[in-house]
This record gives structure tokens, C-alpha cells and sequence, in this order.
């Protein structure tokens, strides 16, 4: 499968990775990438950076060496209402949202119902494009309400390397994002493979990812990294390499 980007990725200014924006620019123009995204976590993380951090991101060239390049945030979902961790007036000017569920973060209760609520609700949300790592097993998701939800509101939901791979903290992640998968096939609903890549020897890495769809034989049209026009189409904010 052609797998030309990657949108969920962190730097130094996640307070927890360890690589700045122009060498995992770097990295991802040595593995032939045509995209990357650069998602600090927002302010809620314990240790991340301040939403003037955010703010400034205009700053930041979009081309870096010939790679495209799109800057926004990991939000953190706070509650069961889907209430995120950034104003909306800094959100919408984000080339990229993910949305997900961090312990430190989420001030609710972790049933099935309430977490299945979060993420619908974050799915309504017009500025969030993913759904970061829904596979997590400390938060239990209705996938089969999230598949369609997702796939009415134009939200991709997100396969994460840093889940599914060996020795992952996250709880059944790999039977999860298997169920995940079948109702995103039965209801056309689209999917992103990410890293999370908190290091440079992380980013590009979907190698858990490919087996799942691979393996069971998922249909690679609803598998958004296969191409750069099909995943800028559903971004809110139009980068301005396009």
C-alpha cells in the first residue's frame, strides 16, 4: 500500500518527545514522505507548551525543504460533552486537530457510555479531523456508533502506531482496533494511519497498522494515507500548498 504522510507527531515542545520540527522535517523528506503534520499536545498535558505556542504558529514555514508541511494540536478531550483543552479562536486557525482521550486529561468517568459520548460529540466538532488513538481500552468506545458518526461528520479515525505496536501502555489495543476496522468497512468510514512519533526513528513507522488492514483485508480506499489530495480533503483550513 502507498503510504505518503503522516499527521500525528510531536516535537520538544510536547515537553515529552525529543526531536525539533526541522529534523523530523528531516526525517520525513529522507523516508520520501510527501506530507508531514506536526500535533503538539495542548495545554492540558502535564509539561506541553502554552497556547501562545499555538498562537504563533503562523510562523512557521509549510514547506521545509521541499516537504509539505502542516503545524497544529493533539487537543485533549475533557469531558463527555467533547469540551477541548484550546479556544475556539486558536483552534480554527490549526492546519490539523486531532482529538483523544489522556488520562491526566479526561475529568470524567471511563464507562463505555460516557467515553462513547466524548468522542461523538468531538466527532461534531467542525475544526477536530481525527480521532487519535480510539483503540484505548481504559476508555471502551462504542465503535459502531463512532464508525458512523465519524463517517457523517467527515472525521477520520485514526490507527496509531504507538497503541498497536509491542509493549504499548494502551489496554486491547489491537482486538479494539479490529473491531474498530469491520464497522469502518461495513459503513465506509474513513481511516488514517499514524505514528504518534515522539522521536525521530518513530515517524513514518505504520508497520502495526499495515498488517491489521493487510491481515484482513481492509479496503485500502478507505485508508487516507494512500494519497495527499484524498486526506487534505478533510481538513477545515486548506493548507497553502495546495
Amino acid at each position: 500500500m502507498i503510504d505518503v504522510l503522516d499527521m500525528h507527531t510531536h516535537t520538544l515542545a510536547s515537553g515529552h518527545a525529543y526531536n525539533t520540527i526541522y529534523e523530523m522535517a528531516a526525517r520525513g523528506r529522507s523516508l520520501g514522505m510527501e506530507a508531514l503534520g506536526i500535533t503538539e499536545h495542548a495545554p492540558a498535558m502535564p509539561g506541553t507548551c502554552h497556547e501562545f505556542y499555538f498562537s504563533n504558529l503562523k510562523a512557521v514555514p509549510r514547506v521545509i525543504d521541499g516537504l509539505k508541511m502542516l503545524f497544529g494540536v493533539e487537543l485533549n478531550l475533557l469531558d463527555s460533552e467533547g469540551h477541548v483543552d484550546l479556544a475556539e479562536d486558536i483552534i480554527r486557525e490549526m492546519d490539523l486537530c486531532v482529538a483523544s482521550i489522556h488520562p491526566p486529561c479526561f475529568q470524567e468517568g471511563r464507562s463505555r457510555e460516557e467515553v462513547t459520548r466524548a468522542c461523538l460529540n468531538a466527532c461534531e466538532n467542525p475544526y477536530i479531523t481525527i480521532i487519535g488513538h480510539p483503540d484505548d481500552g481504559r476508555f471502551p468506545v462504542d465503535y459502531e456508533q463512532l464508525a458512523i458518526k465519524a463517517r457523517d461528520t467527515g472525521t477520520l479515525l485514526e490507527l496509531n502506531q504507538g497503541s498497536l505496536q509491542p509493549g504499548s501502555f494502551r489496554l486491547n489495543t489491537m482486538e479494539n482496533a479490529e473491531i474498530m476496522l469491520r464497522y469502518c468497512e461495513k459503513y465506509g468510514t474513513r481511516v488514517i494511519m499514524d505514528s504518534d512519533a515522539h522521536v525521530v526513528s518513530q515517524l513514518g513507522n505504520h508497520t502495526c497498522g499495515t498488517e491489521l488492514v493487510k491481515r484482513m483485508g481492509f479496503p485500502e480506499e478507505l485508508i487516507v494515507n494512500r494519497s495527499l489530495d484524498e486526506f487534505t480533503k478533510f481538513l477545515v483550513k486548506k493548507p497553502e500548498w495546495i
